[in-house]
């Protein structure tokens, strides 16, 4: 697949780390990333690691010669990690200002494959309705809510089960978390009816 990764400056950088270690690793896909200043700002800030350690081409904020900002060029997904909610409203709202923002307008104009992970809390109501435009839009939204079921121990495997959906949801099969499994049946209550 062709794969665009953009990372803007909300907080959680592990979860592009861990999306694009597996990418790297255990795949051989075509993979692009654009990076708005504050995404590269905040990967550092995080993590103490800059993006060039991938080895992918690195784009910028206002690269409007790349070819996935136009319809015409064949790529397979966007998956924006984190998103911004500032991001996540100019997308929502057709405000192609940047080359993400014009990305993201290509991918839902042409029903392409388009995963947001916002990464905020509480929402607020303009996030929902901005959210609710996209989901009506096609786009998928896998908020960067973790789940416990797993009884994650570090960090690193909490991150992991938010970093585990968004592999699922590109269709890509990963061992990243411990998956659900059916628990035993209760035992019938004493006496019953």
């Amino acid at each position: 697949m062709k794969l665009i990764i953009g990372i803007t400056g909300a907080s959680g950088a592990i979860y592009p780390f861990q999306l694009l270690t597996f990418l790297r690793e255990k795949t051989n896909h075509d993979v692009s990333l654009v990076a708005s200043p504050n995404g590269r700002r905040i990967f550092k800030e995080e993590l103490g690691k800059d993006l060039e350690m991938f080895d992918y081409p690195l784009f910028g904020g206002k690269d409007f010669d790349v070819p996935f900002v136009s319809g015409s060029a064949k790529y397979d997904q966007l998956v924006i990690v984190p998103c911004s909610m500032g991001t996540l409203g100019r997308i929502a709202h057709g405000i192609s200002d940047d080359t993400l923002t014009r990305t993201a307008d290509v991918f839902i104009k042409e029903k392409r494959e388009m995963i947001v992970v916002p990464r905020e809390t509480p929402f607020s109501l303009i996030h929902i309705e901005n959210m609710r435009l996209l989901a009506l839009s096609g786009v998928t939204i896998i908020p960067a809510i973790p789940s416990f079921y797993s009884r994650p121990q570090t960090v690193e495997q909490t991150a992991a089960t938010v970093t585990s959906r968004i592999l699922d949801h590109m269709g890509l099969e990963n061992n990243l978390m411990e998956r659900w499994k059916t628990p035993p049946l209760l035992a019938s209550p004493q006496g019953g009816r």
